[in-house]
């Protein structure tokens, strides 16, 4: 798929794709279609309609987007206390180990900081890749350039490179900042540690994008690197139960996440 957009010059145009082919717009197009329906046909006017419903329901629940990620993206689950500590053993031991974060994405311009800044999850990333380095004595990375919704500013690497050591004075060691999506952070990154000697990556990335990302990185190091998932963002529950099946601002982007990884690993994306 990226080859094809690449061959009509329209991969640009990836953000808006994929906006298009995740709810609601799905949705919000079936309720059309079952309303056209209504008049030439009226009982199967009114079951596309509510199916359509059903579907905008269940797609902003957050009980959807766990049973979704469990069933179908499978995430690997955090480090144990006990691979922290080999990680640990092994930054003593100066074994040629990197920790990587990958970018989630930025606001060109924060208004209250006057310069750049990373969004929630992107920060959130960078937070336990650095927290990780702490731990082990390993040194970090960052991976995100300007996303293809973006085409001006500066590359989110810059950005996180700035406030890991500003904010939490962790320098980073390093910063790859031409990458605009998963493909290219995998690239990249391992052409950019394979320069340092790396032979291990310990990837950062929320639970829902580790699966893609975890393959396309080891497509990229083709053997030459071990990959060992790191994720992030794990938590199953946070609302009560009664509202996980409740649509909520917070159940709509879990649906949207997990739907999103699963278009891109269909496509190869």
């Amino acid at each position: 798929m990226n080859s094809l957009l690449t061959l009509l010059g329209i991969e640009s145009w990836k953000p808006l794709l994929a906006a298009l082919a995740l709810p609601p717009v799905p949705l919000i197009l079936l309720v059309l279609v079952g309303a056209r329906l209504i008049l030439p046909r009226r009982g199967l006017g009114w079951s596309v309609i509510l199916l359509a419903s059903l579907g905008l329901w269940f797609s902003a629940c957050s009980g959807t987007a766990q049973f979704l990620s469990q069933v179908l993206l499978k995430p690997p689950a955090a480090l144990s206390s006990d691979q922290i500590q080999g990680l640990k053993l092994a930054g003593q031991a100066k074994q040629p180990i990197a920790i990587l974060v990958l970018g989630g994405g930025q606001e060109a311009l924060a208004p209250e900081y006057g310069i750049s800044n990373l969004n929630a999850t992107s920060l959130e990333r960078l937070r336990f890749g650095l927290w990780l380095g702490r731990e082990t004595g390993l040194p970090v990375g960052f991976s995100g350039g300007l996303g293809w919704a973006q085409p001006d500013g500066a590359p989110e690497a810059q950005t996180a490179a700035r406030i890991a050591a500003q904010d939490f004075g962790r320098p980073l060691k390093w910063v790859e900042d031409q990458s605009k999506d998963t493909r290219e952070n995998a690239a990249r990154s391992v052409a950019l540690l394979k320069q340092s000697g790396i032979t291990q990556v310990v990837l950062v990335t929320n639970g829902w994008h580790m699966p893609r990302a975890i393959g396309q990185f080891e497509d990229a190091a083709r053997g030459s690197m071990r990959i060992v998932p790191a994720p992030m963002g794990l938590a199953t529950r946070v609302d009560t139960r009664a509202l996980e099946w409740v649509p909520t601002e917070r159940g709509f982007r879990n649906v949207r996440n997990v739907l999103h990884e699963l278009l891109g690993m269909l496509v190869r994306a």
